[in-house]
């Protein structure tokens, strides 16, 4: 041993394959002893057997199993657990915070693409370069598309954000620069704190009758489980923009389907209820859905910046410093 905390690498390799480049490895190598040199995707994988009675910390990410009592009890010197990804419901658990385990997530770096994802989406939906490709494809001949779609374009346009998150307030900050009307429904959230993030806080119900594009950004519980349903779809004005970077669970699904059949409004989507539509689903056919398979949070080279969430967390617990994204307990009932 070093002096470094001994630590293991604990997730599905097969997920993560872009999350480690060779300069964040030598990074890591440099703030802790791994016991073992490659990530493992579980427990019981022979590799870790022995190592586990010795490690004080995990770095984690997707794929990675529960952190429940049984498995705690084999790693009696277990301190932290620094997941490289967003949401920790996936694998940790009451135990863990019971045992004084600090737990931390990279959410923070996850919003970055999401929030630049959700802006794109707002511009080219306001533009309806989603209807309209697919209309210049089929017909593949000029026309006076402003007036096939009243109102195109993005100028003095209302947008609506549902939940304060992360990812809501970034998505606030980047669309200041547009000139929209930005309006906020969080129940967190004054009005004062709203006006601060250069936007005016409303009901929902204000909210969706207003806003000339809806997005969500509010976490997945079950007080949130289909807190848009038929009713709260229906005050969304024709030709209205409905996107979801979110959580599918957030949404009636039959009802947002009745909707964006009829072509009343439009939608993008990247989440959706279930997750994996059915190969039958009319969304993929309809012109006036955006359908994207869940791709607005990190990919590709957008992963390694999770890693180096987690590192720079990782270098203040070897320090003794206070960790920049430590999730308490109290936190798992309002995060996403």
């Amino acid at each position: 041993m070093t002096g470094k905390p001994p630590a293991l690498l604990i997730y599905a390799p097969a997920l993560n394959r872009d999350l480690v480049t060779d300069a964040l490895r030598e990074r890591l190598e440099s703030l802790c002893e791994l016991l073992v040199a490659d990530p493992v995707p579980g427990f019981d994988d022979p590799r870790v057997t022995e190592a586990l009675e010795h490690v004080e910390v995990l770095i984690t990410g997707w794929g990675c199993p529960a952190l429940d009592a049984p498995t705690l009890d084999r790693m009696p010197r277990l301190r932290a657990a620094f997941h490289a990804a967003g949401t920790v419901k996936n694998h940790v658990t009451p135990a863990c915070f019971e045992r004084g385990i600090q737990v931390t997530s990279a959410a923070r770096a996850n919003a970055i693409p999401v929030a630049e994802f959700t802006v794109a989406a707002i511009l080219l939906a306001n533009k309806r370069a989603f209807r309209l490709q697919r209309r210049y494809r089929a017909h593949r001949s000029f026309a006076l598309w402003s007036n096939e779609f009243p109102g195109l374009g993005n100028h003095q346009k209302v947008v609506g954000l549902v939940g304060a998150s992360r990812i809501g307030r970034m998505v606030m900050e980047h669309l200041r620069g547009f000139g929209f009307e930005l309006l906020v429904h969080d129940p967190y959230l004054d009005a004062a704190e709203a006006s601060d993030l250069g936007a005016e806080a409303c009901t929902l119900d204000d909210l969706l009758r207003r806003s000339d594009v809806v997005s969500l950004h509010a976490p997945s519980l079950p007080a949130t489980r289909h807190m848009i349903d038929r009713r709260a779809l229906s005050l969304i004005r024709d030709g209205g923009v409905f996107i979801n970077t979110a959580r599918g669970a957030l949404v009636d699904h039959a009802a947002l389907t009745d909707e964006l059949v009829s072509g009343r409004i439009d939608a993008v989507l990247d989440t959706t209820e279930p997750e994996l539509l059915p190969t039958d689903s009319p969304l993929y056919d309809v012109d006036n859905v955006f359908l994207t398979p869940h791709i607005a949070g990190s990919q590709g080279t957008e992963t390694t910046r999770m890693f180096e969430a987690a590192l720079d967390d990782l270098e203040r617990f070897a320090a003794g410093q206070p960790l920049l994204d430590e999730v308490r307990r109290e936190d798992l009932d309002r995060i996403a």
